[in-house]
């Protein structure tokens, strides 16, 4: 992984490539370079403009970006919660999965919602039918919880389904300590 990534909060101008990366990652035959592709479980999209655009501009809500020569490869959206926060679309470009982008997210992320939120808690909720991903995100602190969650069947905005048993599971993370990154 480059040294000179630079994170920072995305704003309204970043939507047109978050939704081309997010989108990328996860769905269709680009995604298939990398490891994180749901394209096996999910057609359609992953994200679209307005959820971004609101997940962008709702109080409570933040969306971290890494860029390389201007260029954004990484993002993930965290919201704050009662219980903490909730860390979702961690998505990095496929040609760079494998690489360490992720893991430094992932710990860029646990430091943003310290350092702005002072929350000690992370959850998230990943496709049951991703153990792959379940192990990926346990080795980086998360544990399974028993909680699972409904996918919502019937809801495009979330892709279109290739099979009928899709369900999510909780995992959640202890943060510790005094997480710093620089801006």
């Amino acid at each position: 992984m480059d040294n000179d990534f630079r994170l920072r909060q995305a704003t309204v101008r970043d939507v047109p490539a978050l939704v081309a990366l997010v989108n990328s990652a996860y769905r269709g035959d680009s995604s298939r370079a990398g490891w994180t592709t749901e394209a096996h479980l999910l057609g359609g999209i992953r994200i679209d403009t307005e959820r971004l655009e609101s997940a962008i501009g709702t109080d409570g809500h933040v969306v971290l970006v890494y860029e390389s020569d201007d260029d954004v490869v990484s993002c993930v959206h965290l919201e704050k919660t009662a219980d903490g926060c909730y860390l979702g679309m961690l998505t990095t470009r496929p040609t760079l999965q494998g690489t360490g982008v992720g893991r430094k997210m992932i710990e860029a992320a646990d430091a943003w919602a310290v350092d702005h939120w002072h929350v000690r808690a992370m959850h998230m909720t990943v496709l049951m039918q991703r153990p792959e991903l379940i192990a990926w995100y346990e080795r980086r602190g998360y544990v399974v919880t028993t909680e699972r969650k409904p996918f919502p069947y019937g809801d495009e905005r979330w892709g279109l389904p290739t099979r009928d048993d899709l369900a999510f599971v909780v995992l959640r993370k202890e943060l510790r300590g005094e997480l710093r990154i620089e801006n």
